[in-house]
């Protein structure tokens, strides 16, 4: 296996060294043969019901079918790849590998492999957001509640966070930002109901309960991220109303119509428009009077 340089937003290859090859199991092993085994910090098999999650994973939701799968080939495998844990008290605690200790509980194992490690909450946390992140097994919100955590109780620095799950600092901003979403609209993107492009494109909107009926009327109309931005900006940038100084100067044009129509001799509509454009129509009702109506408009530029 090829050297890779530490550091934890380089894989968690880096961070746990490969398991020495376990020596032939002993009949007869003592309790403190056991502690020796795991002071050295290699792989061994513990009671499943020893092992316990984590609770701040940044993983909250794990996807029930894909649990059954994993489930049903650790009951013809086993678990082949031991998990990541911590000795506390009386138990060890998960750091990377929740998904498989969940599927073997599913499966009736009774034990499995785990690797002990020694870490400070702030690594526990980093590493099992960078195993998930790595698998893609954490929603957006999950991902950027992490990120989030690693902010405000770890006081680094949004570079810094970046730097350790190998994203851009960009990326980790765009990630925090969907938080300002309302809880409603939250849920909405761990279900799936919208993307994170959508996501994105309600933060240009304050208003929570208008956030919200936007995100339904995606997920009903099945609206694209290019149309929920036009229809956002259509909200947030209406058209000048020009209806107040259309009725100001309605009474001039109703003039300026009297006047043409008795000149041309015909009903003449003046129509409005912005920016002082608009439209005149002639009515005529005969080829005739459209004769006479032509002679006069070039009698007049003569």
């Amino acid at each position: 296996m090829a050297v890779k340089r530490g550091g934890l937003g380089k894989g968690l290859d880096s961070l746990i060294p490969e398991p020495k090859k376990a020596k032939p199991a002993v009949s007869k092993q003592t309790s403190q043969d056991k502690d020796k085994e795991e002071a050295k910090g290699g792989e061994f098999i513990v009671s499943i019901n020893k092992v316990e999650p984590n609770r701040e994973q940044p993983r909250k939701a794990f996807e029930e079918d894909a649990l059954y799968e994993l489930s049903d080939s650790i009951k013809q495998f086993g678990v082949l790849q031991p998990l990541l844990v911590q000795k506390k008290k009386d138990y060890y605690e998960i750091i990377a590998g929740e998904r498989r200790w969940r599927a073997a509980k599913m499966a009736g194992i009774k034990e499995i492999p785990v690797i002990v490690k020694e870490y400070t909450e702030q690594e526990v946390l980093e590493i099992a957001l960078i195993e998930n992140i790595q698998r893609e097994n954490l929603n957006p919100i999950e991902e950027a509640m992490a990120f989030k955590q690693l902010l405000t109780v770890y006081n680094l620095k949004q570079d810094e966070v970046a730097e350790r799950v190998s994203k851009s600092r960009t990326a980790v901003t765009n990630s925090m930002r969907l938080l300002k979403l309302s809880e409603k609209v939250q849920q909405m993107v761990i279900d799936d109901m919208i993307s994170t492009g959508h996501a994105r494109a309600l933060l240009a909107i304050d208003n929570e309960e208008q956030q919200y009926a936007l995100a339904i009327r995606i997920f009903d109309e099945k609206l694209s991220v290019r149309e929920i931005e036009k229809i956002i900006k259509e909200l947030k940038n209406p058209k000048k109303k020009v209806e107040k100084r259309i009725i100001e100067n309605s009474f001039i044009y109703q003039d300026l119509e009297e006047k043409m129509k008795a000149v041309i001799g015909t009903k003449v509509s003046i129509n409005q428009k912005a920016k002082g454009k608009g439209k005149i129509e002639i009515e005529y009702y005969s080829d005739e009077e459209l004769e006479r109506i032509y002679e006069m408009i070039l009698n007049t530029k003569q």
